[in-house]
């Protein structure tokens, strides 16, 4: 993937992140519930009853947002630098990571971290090293 830094805004990134964290809270507020995407969704695979509508609303949302926003604007154009079998693999290894911490980088990145949790500070450290890692190696050691 890459970025068109010309046309890069930090007006534009710091609207997206106050708008994430107004979605948090209000998550937060409305339901009790954490807006980790990873335990959304591993929880329309284990459905309890009654616990399924919400989920899937969120899960919804997701997918409804970009649509809309590409209704509304153009959309940027995206490059991946990758083969599906490796976007499988880093997908599953996500995947994997979460099973691990209990939580995706939308949960303790962005919820943990407000709340001042230190088990999500040291998961999204551990994200974080694990990804600066993952680029040095496949960027510089492996030279893709």
């Amino acid at each position: 993937m890459t970025i068109d830094w010309n046309a890069f805004t930090p007006w534009s990134a710091a609207i997206g992140g106050a708008i994430i964290g107004v979605a948090a809270v209000l998550f937060v507020l409305a339901n009790g519930r954490i807006a980790g995407i990873s335990g959304i969704v591993g929880g329309v695979l284990r459905p309890k009853s009654g616990d399924i509508a919400w989920r899937l609303a969120f899960i919804a949302g997701l997918v409804a947002a970009p649509w809309f926003y590409g209704i509304a604007a153009s959309r940027p154009a995206i490059t991946i630098g990758a083969s599906y079998p490796v976007l499988i693999a880093a997908g599953l290894l996500v995947g994997v990571g979460t099973r691990f911490a209990a939580g995706c980088t939308s949960g303790h990145g962005v919820c943990g971290l407000s709340r001042l949790s230190p088990r999500s500070l040291a998961a999204t450290l551990s994200f974080m090293a694990a990804g600066f890692a993952t680029v040095f190696i496949v960027r510089h050691l492996l030279g893709n």
